[in-house]
């Protein structure tokens, strides 16, 4: 098609890509270039902001490492992750979920750990944690057998591969439920944390005004054959930043019980403060699918 109006230039496109194989991948590109080419449209694209847009999408990429995955983090500061995540669980966001997004920081092969044990494996400040989970298939049955990964950031805000200080794969560890469906683990109460800055995504966050923060979380993956992999986390409950989440994570579901233990703790080795966590997920029947870890 010979171009004779701006308005020619989506009509030749779609045109050009009307013939790809697979239904799904024509009406994923035709969808995306329409509203693309109509974003342009409405806010009337300049050329230096398209140069600019250009800039930035490269920078993503270039700040993306075996450690660090920006692209994830600028699709989760935008709400696209969350907006995804809601839209493939709990009847397309009608219903409340316990999934959630993946988030930047998931690494596979973290250590198998007993139930009961510890995932901190380096001298790592604040109160410990003593958490109880069980899992259930939507009739309230317990599910024996699924595999259990948790991780999270230290009370210092950091994850282990973000921190040297840190030792490898602290604060990380896989459970395998019993017949209960129950995982038990040791760990320490986490904090909220600024999501990293240094890149695109604290770039666009300081043009916008926004804070950086997380509220206090814990991240579980549970998988399991024959049952949709649940991608979820567990956020504390009294943390500040609960209502405006940089990552738009937080729903109602999802918020813990995190109590403030009393009487003897559960360890010997405790003394002063400590936390427990009861918590209960479900899993739906579906595919059991690993995703892609964002870091190696």
């Amino acid at each position: 098609m010979i171009i004779a109006r701006q308005q020619d230039v989506t009509d030749a496109v779609l045109a050009a890509m009307a013939g790809a194989p697979g239904d799904r991948l024509r009406v994923v590109m035709a969808a995306f270039v329409r509203h693309l080419h109509e974003f342009a449209r409405e806010v009337s694209l300049t050329e230096a902001e398209f140069e600019y847009a250009i800039d930035f999408l490269n920078r993503i990429g270039q700040a993306s490492h075996d450690s660090h995955n920006e692209g994830v983090l600028f699709s989760d500061a935008v709400g696209l992750s969350t907006l995804v995540c809601l839209l493939n669980n709990g009847q397309d966001g009608a219903t409340e979920t316990a999934a959630a997004l993946l988030g930047p920081f998931w690494r596979a092969n973290a250590p198998r750990t007993e139930n009961g044990g510890s995932i901190v494996r380096s001298a790592t400040p604040g109160a410990p944690l003593f958490v109880d989970c069980r899992i259930r298939d939507a009739s309230g049955q317990p599910l024996a057998g699924v595999r259990v990964d948790v991780w999270q950031a230290s009370p210092e805000g950091m994850y282990e591969n973000q921190d040297e200080a840190q030792a490898e794969m602290n604060l990380r560890g896989v459970f395998e439920t019993d017949s209960d469906g129950r995982i038990a683990f040791r760990s320490v109460k986490p904090a909220g944390y600024p999501v990293p800055t240094h890149g695109p995504t604290g770039e666009m966050l300081r043009a916008q005004q926004r804070h950086p923060f997380r509220p206090a979380h814990l991240h579980v993956l549970a998988f399991k054959p024959g049952f949709k992999t649940l991608i979820t986390q567990v956020f504390v409950d009294d943390d500040a930043h609960l209502e405006s989440d940089v990552v738009f994570g937080v729903t109602r579901a999802l918020i813990g019980d995190f109590r403030r233990g009393e009487g003897p703790a559960p360890a010997a080795d405790v003394a002063g403060e400590w936390f427990s966590l009861a918590y209960t997920f479900v899993m739906e029947p579906g595919d059991a699918v690993l995703p892609q870890p964002p870091i190696k």
